[in-house]
């Protein structure tokens, strides 16, 4: 990072994660002495690299706030019916708290399907539709990490969304979908494009708040923010010269009042976040007990 840009522009991730990591730490704490222990199963199908790389980095995680943390790596080849019986398994098995699918998943294989097949209970992604429904209904829990923990650097760098005009350029599951009902439960007013919205810059200008997450180096230009904008920039692409958002960093952060980086931004949260759905999970499956 360029020592010329204002460093009070940054949302910092990387230094607001240790603080939700820390409060994690404590709860882990507290359920171990009632003889609750928080434990993720990561379920990985195939060997690819970047899904290896993530996985690393949440395993670390869970040892530094003390869950227990279990690699299930399977074969690219396997079938989706397969996948679905170990999903059944570990749903069934009393040690599991909590249970996380890489994505992506190889393309014989629904996403979707498999997401459903995991207990409620134990969705540590937050992506079953049971818990995206609660969301819609504004009884947040289990959600997906990245919009919660964009949700909670909104709080950490006290920006009130209340009334304000909230952008959300992606309309996946993982980000876009729910990162507008967060919004909207917090009484922002959000409109929802993509890369296929007509005149895309005429609701990006228009921001307050941009959330951008569709995977498109540099997408969003110096000319389509206005000054003042508080952005989260959640694209991640990378290319032989590094790793790249999807707003064009360098010259955007000149009209920002507040942004985050690629990387060191949105990632870092959305790893502390899943954290804190693992202890949920315990406890939801101790009160089965």
């Amino acid at each position: 990072m360029s020592d010329a840009i204002d460093s009070s522009k940054i949302i910092d991730g990387k230094a607001v994660s240790p603080k939700v990591e820390a409060e994690v730490s404590k709860t882990v704490a507290a359920l171990k002495e009632k003889g609750i222990f928080p434990k993720l199963v990561t379920v990985l199908v195939g060997e690819d690299p970047a899904s290896q790389m993530y996985v690393r980095m949440k395993h670390k995680a869970c040892e530094r706030v003390g869950i227990l943390a279990e690699d299930c790596i399977l074969p690219a080849t396997m079938t989706e019916s397969e996948l679905l019986d170990k999903i059944r398994e570990l749903n069934a098995d009393q040690t599991v708290s909590s249970i996380l699918v890489q994505l992506p998943l190889p393309k014989h294989i629904s996403s979707q399907t498999v997401m459903n097949m995991i207990d409620p209970k134990k969705d540590a992604d937050g992506f079953h539709p049971f818990n995206m429904g609660n969301l819609l209904i504004n009884e947040e829990g289990l959600v997906p990490c990245t919009p919660k923990g964009i949700i909670r650097l909104l709080e950490e760098y006290k920006v009130d969304v209340q009334g304000k005009n909230a952008v959300v350029v992606g309309h996946s599951n993982v980000v876009g979908k729910p990162m507008a009902a967060m919004l909207l439960n917090r009484n922002a007013t959000v409109s929802v494009c993509h890369i296929f919205t007509k005149d895309l810059k005429s609701y990006t200008t228009a921001a307050d708040i941009l959330v951008v997450g569709v995977g498109v180096k540099h997408l969003i230009k110096e000319d389509m923010v206005k000054p003042g904008v508080v952005i989260f920039d959640v694209g991640i692409n990378q290319d032989s010269t590094g790793t790249h958002g999807d707003v064009d960093f360098a010259n955007v952060v000149k009209k920002a009042a507040l942004i985050t980086p690629v990387p060191g931004g949105v990632g870092p949260m959305t790893i502390a976040i899943l954290m804190t759905h693992v202890v949920k999970c315990a406890e939801l499956i101790a009160q089965r007990k």
